[in-house]
């Protein structure tokens, strides 16, 4: 057509530039922003439609467009016509170009299109198709993750409460296979569940992980440089895969997510709008079963359905999945303490004694506690909940603390009996106030060094002042020494032992 080569107004400028101004070819040519052959052209067709200068009146622009570019007679060769599905499928294969496809058409059919025919009619084909089937994905390559826009509500059986499910979709690039199933939350460890059951529904892994910007999944959303939030990326690296997030208000990133979703919303949630639930199983055996159907149901357009396009395309290409399953671990940045341990939820694990006060990065599972810094692990410890414990690796203590666990009980208390009974009391009841004796052995060195630094004398008197005023540790003992309380006389009688009633009371057998 005309308006691919030059506009009626520039042939027209043209025809005049030509015809009274006899300006040459080239000069024509920087007048109206056209290469010099154009203008050649242009004047060789009017020449052959004999087309008069100046124009008739009644010649049209359509006219004159009809003139110089007369349409191709129809040809009466009868072409084979490819078969367009196929092209369109194996176009997804990677490394298949239209130029290969052509040259395998060509062989078959010698008399067939050539290459600039078969590309057009191919693009015409494409172009009837609709628009959620124009992307092209290579097979294994993508996979699409969302949450569907609307809950299920599921009722406790024994309150009767209703409490909203949420629905997780995932759709393969190529195939447009679906997934999707119930959890009753968005949050981190359903998330991450979601994704596990996804890989072994799929029996494999693909290249790319395409989620929506969730906070679960992307801590802090950006258009060139997405911060993944550490557990995702932690199952990313355990299934050897690339977190890719669409990007913020680009629709089309996860084009095939939405459509998924709207797929999921129409042929899953609608049907079962009028069915009451009871449990996750339940509803998640329900939408299994829409599930099969929704992915059998054939394509309108294209032979076949989704299932045998994931047999046919995606299933062979996916990456096998690793031999473990992956174990849902949290992330969380700490600071360690002066006394080298890291508090996880209340509980303290050790670190090497040189990290004191630095940062490290906790990596927190059902069974273990990782530590790492700067990316190297440091430690890893069996995860204990009990709150205000410690977890203590002798390899991680300081040389002299190392050297203070050559102390133990019975040596303490020979120690404090030298002193005094008072004494001896203090000790014993210090021992006694912890669930393993060995976490008191510094509290009670310090008591007994306090002899070296005021005199047995005064150690013992300080302990017998701090069993009557129930005020029995290291720091109100060496307040008592220092405001030299221990020299007053003291009206109540003394005690050589402390009323100790809880259930961890040993007594003084047990250290012999």
């Amino acid at each position: 057509m005309a308006n691919s080569r030059l506009s009626m107004r520039k042939i027209l400028e043209v025809l005049r530039l030509h015809h009274e101004g006899s300006l040459s070819h080239r000069e024509i040519a920087r007048v109206v922003h056209a290469s010099p052959t154009t203008v050649g052209e242009i004047l060789r067709r009017a020449k052959l439609a004999g087309v008069p200068w100046p124009l008739p009146a009644t010649l049209s622009e359509a006219g004159l467009e009809a003139q110089l570019y007369p349409p191709a007679a129809p040809s009466s060769q009868v072409r084979a016509e490819p078969n367009w599905p196929a092209v369109h499928r194996e176009l997804r294969q990677k490394g298949v170009t239209l130029d290969l496809l052509w040259q395998e058409y060509k062989a078959e059919h010698p008399d067939g299109y050539r290459y600039s025919g078969f590309c057009v009619h191919y693009r015409q084909w494409v172009g009837r198709l609709a628009v959620s089937l124009r992307q092209t994905h290579a097979p294994g390559e993508k996979l699409f993750i969302d949450y569907a826009g609307p809950t299920v509500p599921i009722v406790d059986p024994m309150t009767g409460e209703l409490r909203p499910a949420a629905i997780f979709v995932a759709v393969l690039g190529a195939s447009n296979y679906t997934y999707c199933e119930a959890t009753w939350s968005q949050s981190l460890p359903d998330w991450i569940g979601s994704h596990v059951r996804t890989l072994e529904h799929l029996g494999g892994v693909p290249a790319l992980l395409v989620p929506d910007n969730l906070k679960s999944g992307v801590t802090k959303p950006c258009f060139y440089d997405p911060e993944i939030n550490p557990t995702y990326r932690d199952l990313a690296c355990h299934y050897a895969t690339v977190v890719l997030p669409a990007r913020p208000r680009r629709p089309k990133d996860k084009a095939k997510a939405e459509g998924g979703v709207l797929l999921v919303e129409r042929w899953v949630l609608a049907r079962l709008r009028h069915q009451r639930f009871f449990s996750l199983d339940e509803i998640n055996r329900a939408i299994a079963e829409l599930m099969v159907r929704l992915n059998t149901r054939p394509f309108k357009k294209l032979p076949g359905c989704r299932q045998s396009a994931f047999a046919e395309m995606d299933r062979p290409a996916l990456r096998p999945l690793p031999a473990t399953r992956y174990e849902f671990a949290e992330w969380k940045v700490a600071r360690v303490g002066i006394d080298y341990h890291v508090e996880v939820i209340g509980h303290y694990y050790s670190v090497p004694y040189r990290l004191a006060r630095e940062k490290v990065d906790v990596r927190l599972t059902a069974s273990i506690v990782e530590l790492f810094h700067r990316g190297a692990r440091i430690a890893s410890h069996a995860r204990c909940d009990t709150r205000g414990r410690h977890s203590t690796l002798d390899a991680h203590m300081a040389p002299a603390h190392q050297a203070a666990l050559g102390w133990n009980a019975p040596r303490l208390l020979e120690w404090a009996g030298r002193i005094g009974p008072h004494t001896q009391a203090v000790v014993e009841h210090v021992l006694n106030q912890r669930r393993h004796p060995q976490q008191g052995y510094r509290a009670c060195l310090g008591i007994l060094r306090l002899g070296k630094a005021f005199a047995d004398g005064r150690l013992e008197a300080a302990c017998e002042r701090a069993i009557g005023i129930g005020a029995v540790s290291y720091r109100s003992l060496k307040s008592i020494l220092q405001h030299g309380l221990d020299k007053q006389p003291e009206s109540p009688p003394a005690q050589t032992h402390l009323p100790l009633a809880h259930a961890n009371v040993r007594g003084s057998d047990y250290y012999h």
